[in-house]
C-alpha cells in the first residue's frame, strides 16, 4: 500500500538510515529513539440503544446525535512501532457525545494500526477509550477495516471507524450504543498540521521521520492528499 519511490525525495529518503536511529555523542555512539505524535478527530452520527454501527449511523443521523472522538495519539519509538506486527501505541483524549456532553474525558485508551484480522486480507486500525459519565463506566472501541487494494477505496478505509460503545471498563461488556465516525479532508489537513516529529534535532531528521510514519499511516494517500 506504501510508495516510497518519489524522487524529489530522495534527499530526505537517503537520510533516514543514518539518521533515524543514531546519532554521535563525543566518542561514543548512542542509540537515539525518534518518535511521532500527532492529534485526531473523528466525528458521526451515533446513538444509544443500536449496537450495529451502520444502523447507528443512519439513527444518529436522524436524530442529531452525534459523536466526536478526540486522539492525541503518541508513538514513543517510531522503528519499534513499524516492525512490531500489532503497531502498539498509546492513545489519550476526550469524547463529546450528545447525550453526555461534551469534553469527557479518556481514563485509558488502546491504538493500534493494522493489526491482522482474521481475514489475510483485511487489518484493522484500532481507537479505543475508557471514559466515565455520570458515575458510569463506558468503553469506546472503534476499528478502520483497511483491505489490500487500492483506489477510492483507500481513503474510505483508512478514514471511517466502526464504533461501538459498551457498558464497562472494556469490550467484554454490553453494547449500548454504535455509529460510524469518519475523518474528512479538512480534518486530515488538522490532523497532518499536527505531526510532529520526538527527539529530532535538525529540520531534515524532523522530515524524514514524519515522510516515514506518514507513508506506513496513510500509504499512497499521503502522497495523493499530503505531500505538495
Amino acid at each position: 500500500m506504501t510508495d516510497c519511490s518519489h524522487p524529489e525525495d530522495a534527499k530526505v529518503e537517503a537520510s533516514q538510515a543514518d539518521s533515524l536511529r543514531y546519532y554521535s555523542r563525543g566518542d561514543a555512539m548512542t542509540e537515539k529513539i525518534l518518535g511521532i505524535t500527532f492529534k485526531e478527530t473523528m466525528r458521526g452520527g451515533f446513538i444509544l440503544g443500536e449496537s450495529d454501527p451502520v444502523e447507528g449511523e443512519k439513527k444518529g443521523n436522524k436524530a442529531n446525535s452525534e459523536l466526536a472522538l478526540h486522539a492525541t495519539i503518541l508513538i514513543d519509538d517510531l522503528d519499534r512501532f513499524i516492525s512490531d506486527p500489532d503497531h502498539n501505541g498509546s492513545i489519550s483524549g476526550s469524547i463529546d457525545f450528545t447525550p453526555f456532553g461534551n469534553g469527557i474525558a479518556a481514563t485509558e485508551g488502546a491504538f493500534n494500526l493494522f493489526s491482522p484480522s482474521d481475514d489475510p486480507r483485511m487489518k484493522h486500525m484500532i481507537y479505543e477509550m475508557a471514559f466515565e459519565d455520570d458515575g458510569k463506566s463506558y468503553y469506546l472501541a472503534g476499528k478502520k477495516e483497511v483491505r489490500d487494494d487500492r483506489g477510492f477505496d483507500l481513503w474510505k478505509d483508512t478514514t471511517t471507524l466502526f464504533t461501538q460503545l459498551h457498558e464497562g471498563k472494556d469490550k467484554s461488556g454490553q453494547v449500548v450504543g454504535a455509529g460510524v465516525l469518519s475523518l474528512g479532508v479538512k480534518e486530515l489537513a488538522m490532523m497532518v498540521s499536527t505531526m510532529k516529529a520526538i527527539n529530532a534535532e535538525s529540520a531534515v531528521e524532523s522530515a524524514a521521520a514524519l515522510l516515514k510514519f506518514g507513508r506506513f499511516f496513510l500509504g499512497d494517500l499521503w502522497d495523493t492528499y499530503v505531500k505538495k
